[in-house]
């Protein structure tokens, strides 16, 4: 029963918050694995997520990364990061309640792999792209930016970025497309 209440609060929170979380519900257990897979899982990596929410996303990427690595989660709203502060006690992880365009302001040095659920659809132009351009300088050669999105609207804009970008489209209602973006220049 404390399941189902969780997962009707839940689903509360975010309609009440969808201009912030874009979604009405949290993430399918497919586009948790799907985002995670370009995580690198050995080493010292510094990873960062944007729009945290409740953290399902966060344990995922949790269970990818190697124990000396960090995760910086960002996210806006405070009560989700509340939350997931206390549902989720490990010390790789470092709670960022910031937006995605302040990435430099919080992380030093390259990152290893960026997984990212924010809801580019309710951004304008101008917030979009900043948010990319950080995202593109901030992440090391050769490593991944991953996004989901529940459209296919903004694949020219990630193009436009990246300089490669897979689709994988998922199952779930409504579909899901995770963007797999990757960069080769330094």
């Amino acid at each position: 029963m404390m399941k189902k209440n969780n997962k009707l609060n839940t689903a509360i929170q975010f309609t009440k918050n969808i201009l912030t979380t874009g979604a009405i519900a949290e993430t399918s257990r497919e586009v948790e694995v799907e985002i995670t897979k370009k995580i690198p899982s050995e080493g010292a990596k510094i990873i960062v997520e944007f729009g945290m929410g409740h953290g399902n996303i966060t344990k995922e990427i949790l269970e990818q990364m190697s124990p000396d690595s960090k995760l910086y989660s960002f996210e806006v709203k405070k009560e989700f990061c509340e939350h997931v502060k206390n549902e989720i006690k490990d010390e790789r992880l470092i709670i960022v309640n910031d937006g995605a365009e302040n990435i430099s302001k919080h992380v030093d040095g390259k990152v290893d792999a960026i997984v990212s659920s924010i809801p580019f659809t309710f951004f304008s132009k101008e917030k979009s792209e900043l948010i990319l351009g950080d995202t593109y300088k901030a992440l090391a050669k050769d490593h991944f930016f991953s996004q989901i999105l529940y459209s296919k609207i903004h694949t020219k804009k990630l193009e436009n970025f990246f300089d490669k970008c897979t689709i994988v489209k998922t199952s779930n209602f409504p579909a899901g497309f995770v963007y797999h973006c990757e960069k080769h220049e330094e």
